[in-house]
């Protein structure tokens, strides 16, 4: 039998006062950073949540924002116009963060306006205004892996974490690279309105069922091609997610629902490896992108990673790259970390 098809979403219906959701952008601003979050609030109100969100779009002065693809967007409402109280206050990446984060117009807004909110969230680089605002000051926070060097260079304050897709820390929501603004809003839903809504969102918007918060950002650099057989995918999926969890061939066989020899048979077939050896390289390559993009320490980099030591991860990365994890790191170091 195939896949039930996804459910027909009605057109959007007009919104009652409800909870206010306020998008803050400015010049130069990741266009997926507004488009992700106001597409899964819409699809919320379009499944009947209630309360609706009121989704508007904020500038600082009510001109067209000119987003960093090119395309521009015209905000509902200028900064000043806004009070509250505010459900969600939402600060886009881009570009132009850091022009954003210095210009003090911008910050006492948001400043302002954070302190009007039930909670407060930020997509990719908008950690950057949200740092400036002071609203992340003795939290812990994440943004987009190439940027989060800088962030915790400009704010000694903020506890940065590089690696999570986003992160909770009370009522202050932060988010990784550009999509992850997906998985947040679905977060942000189901928190609302529970999961089932938000797994509803997720199928109409053909995106994977809200991966969690703490996959790390550096599963989607893993680069393999999917596999075509649905159950070795789905087993994949779950490697590249948890890769702090039992990933034994036992348990891998128990979430099947196959025995240890027709699991290692399918990963044979469709891999050409066995699931032990899939789960060590995803694991070493996962290893590889922390240590080339963040200060983490070996000891939290082999937690991260389901290494049960040092010594483990060391000897993964001698035979998998044939080189200790520490010269990896000198010799892999990001631009912004060298």
């Amino acid at each position: 039998m195939g896949e039930r098809p996804a459910p027909h979403l009605p057109g959007s219906p007009a919104v009652k006062a409800g909870r206010q959701v306020v998008i803050v952008a400015f010049s130069e601003a990741e266009l997926l950073d507004i488009a992700c979050p106001s597409d899964v609030f819409d699809a919320a109100n379009r499944l009947k949540a209630e309360p609706a969100y009121e989704i508007r779009l904020a500038g600082l002065d009510g001109r067209p924002i000119r987003c960093q693809s090119g395309l521009s967007l015209s905000p509902q409402v200028r900064l000043d116009q806004v009070t509250g109280p505010i459900d969600t206050l939402l600060v886009a990446g881009g570009l132009g963060h850091l022009e954003a984060a210095e210009d003090g117009r911008m910050i006492a807004h948001v400043r302002r306006l954070a302190a009007a909110s039930r909670r407060v969230a930020s997509v990719c680089t908008g950690a950057t205004v949200l740092a400036a605002a002071g609203v992340l000051t003795g939290r812990r926070c994440t943004t987009h892996w190439a940027d989060a060097p800088r962030l915790a260079r400009r704010h000694p304050e903020v506890d940065v974490d590089p690696a999570p897709l986003y992160v909770c820390d009370g009522n202050v929501y932060t988010s990784a690279g550009v999509t992850s603004g997906l998985d947040l809003a679905l977060a942000l839903v189901e928190a609302d309105h529970g999961p089932a809504m938000s797994r509803q969102i997720a199928r109409y918007l053909v995106t994977y069922l809200q991966r969690p918060g703490n996959q790390a950002q550096v599963s989607m650099f893993l680069t393999a091609p999917a596999p075509e057989h649905a159950l070795v995918r789905d087993l994949t999926g779950h490697i590249a997610s948890h890769l702090d969890a039992d990933l034994g061939t036992p348990a891998l066989a128990a979430r099947a629902g196959l025995s240890t020899r027709q699991l290692t048979r399918l990963f044979d077939t469709h891999l050409g490896t066995t699931p032990g050896k899939h789960v060590r390289q995803v694991r070493t390559e996962a290893a590889a992108q922390l240590l080339s993009t963040t200060d983490l320490p070996l000891t939290a980099v082999a937690r991260r990673c389901g290494f049960g030591s040092t010594e483990s991860l060391r000897q993964a990365f001698v035979d998998h790259y044939d080189t200790p994890p520490s010269a990896y790191r000198r010799t892999h170091r990001s631009p912004q970390r060298a």
